[in-house]
């Protein structure tokens, strides 16, 4: 995790004329994580009545929880993310599991990491977002043209032509598809939209925005 950090003092020590040695030449590294052989010496010195496994993947938590048991711990309970452990009065147990998780400090409010925000933010930042307006009448009439408004998409493929003009033609084409009786439908006429431009954009950029698609009824 802080692979670039390290790679950065590396770089600067060598430019100073230092020789640094690695993990490549030497075993030279130092990890806060105990060895078995380590745990076994603390277990032998301690003697502890309870061991709780803490730090780790399932499999080391119970690979841990094993050596514990061999060294004559009396209880041992190896624990995930959540877990409530009630060490007295009585054995040792799990008693209740609570939600765990990042969160995140967004302005004034700290939001959960499953937060509809939070997801919806990150896939702007992946994809982009194209919002659609369309007015048509109370038969399913076209009455002015489409309003379109991009953001994070790039204005052009490959080929140089304007992405913005593909937008325009897969809402045009959508729209002289749909038979007047199903364009009366809002959501369907929304969402028949909202699939064409995605489907336009990713055959050229190979990514599907995010499309908002608002389609309002004027009464003419």
């Amino acid at each position: 995790g802080n692979e670039k950090t390290v790679g950065r003092v590396h770089n600067q020590l060598a430019e100073m004329g230092c020789k640094v040695i690695t993990d490549a030449e030497e075993l030279v590294h130092v990890t806060g994580h105990p060895r078995r052989e380590e745990l076994q010496q603390m277990y032998e010195w301690v003697r502890p009545k309870i061991s709780v496994p803490m730090h780790g993947e399932a499999r080391h938590l119970r690979e841990h929880a094993r050596l514990a048991t061999s060294y004559g711990v009396p209880e041992v309970c190896p624990l995930r993310d959540g877990d409530v452990l009630r060490l007295e009065p009585g054995a040792a147990d799990v008693i209740e599991k609570i939600s765990t998780g990042r969160i995140f400090r967004d302005g004034k409010l700290v939001l959960g990491h499953d937060d509809m925000s939070v997801r919806e933010r990150r896939q702007l930042a992946k994809v982009g977002i194209i919002m659609v307006a369309v007015a048509l009448s109370q038969h399913g009439d076209q009455v002015s043209d489409a309003e379109v408004e991009i953001d994070g998409v790039p204005l052009a493929g490959n080929d140089g032509n304007s992405l913005e003009d593909v937008v325009f033609d897969a809402i045009d084409g959508t729209l002289k598809s749909m038979p007047a009786k199903r364009r009366k439908d809002v959501e369907r006429t929304e969402e028949s939209i909202k699939k064409a431009v995605r489907s336009s954009i990713a055959f050229i950029w190979g990514k599907r925005p995010i499309v908002k698609v608002m389609v309002t009824r004027v009464k003419i």
